[in-house]
């Protein structure tokens, strides 16, 4: 376990949120052996992880959030098993594309052309493992220990994940594999995949999404997520100062724009 300094996760959320000039506060990652003080279950929230961590992110009066084996009650079985809790169920493959008349009535999402390509998208995953003994959600600033972060989320409208995501580019070399968009459920993309949980998920990434509709319902429709693996997060908060963000704000954030009719 590699622990961050609170005051360095503090200054990293400060940086993100005037990188993206963000007005949803960013969000760190961790695992912890214990529960935070004042924390509550994930899915006392919603059953869906993603409304849960969404509303920590918005709401200033929701405490941090934990979700751990003996917490899993409520929990959508899905996100029990992206999260590494439980193994996917049976005929997951099936409720995610066309349906099986032995679950759920054969109600299928219609995400995938068919079970095998989600068996082949399982795999390609690899094995996911849980992060301790329980993964804590919690504001940036909200944090007051020092504690192991594993990646920081940021929600934003299409300008705000823009300058991050070019923010993100201010040292790469090669422009193709810093940041990616993948497929899986709304809390793999927000989670899973940045916190270095999946086996196969690359590393050195950030993850722009959700590409899952079945959020569509209460994800505000004009803004996206992005999760930074800590030490991109790093990264772009040492690199603040010395980027377009700060250098040429006319860039980042013009205030005059042209209209494009």
């Amino acid at each position: 376990m590699i622990k961050i300094s609170k005051n360095n996760i503090i200054d990293i959320g400060e940086s993100l949120t005037r990188a993206g000039m963000l007005d949803i506060e960013p969000l760190a990652i961790y695992s912890s052996e214990e529960i935070p003080d004042g924390a509550v279950p994930m899915c006392s929230i919603d059953m869906c992880v993603v409304k849960g961590i969404l509303v920590a992110a918005i709401d200033e009066k929701t405490p941090a959030l934990y979700i751990g084996k003996d917490t899993l009650k409520g929990c959508c079985p899905g996100a029990m098993s992206y999260l590494g809790f439980i193994k996917p169920i049976k005929y997951i493959k099936y409720f995610v594309s066309t349906g099986h008349e032995k679950f759920r009535g054969g109600e299928g999402e219609y995400l995938k052309a068919g079970p095998e390509y989600v068996e082949e998208h399982v795999e390609a995953i690899g094995e996911i493992k849980q992060l301790g003994k329980y993964l804590v959600i919690q504001r940036c600033k909200d944090i007051k220990e020092d504690v192991d972060v594993k990646s920081v989320l940021c929600f934003g409208k299409g300008e705000q994940i823009r300058n991050l995501s070019s923010l993100i580019h201010f040292r790469t070399k090669n422009p193709f594999n810093a940041i990616n968009m993948p497929f899986g459920p709304a809390c793999a993309t927000l989670v899973t995949y940045p916190a270095g949980m999946a086996e196969n998920a690359p590393k050195e990434t950030a993850f722009v999404g959700p590409v899952d509709p079945t959020v569509n319902i209460f994800f505000p429709e004009d803004y996206l997520a992005l999760g930074i693996p800590l030490n991109m997060a790093v990264k772009m908060h040492r690199d603040l100062n010395d980027s377009f963000v700060v250098k040429r704000p006319e860039f980042a954030y013009p205030e005059t724009r042209e209209k494009i009719r």
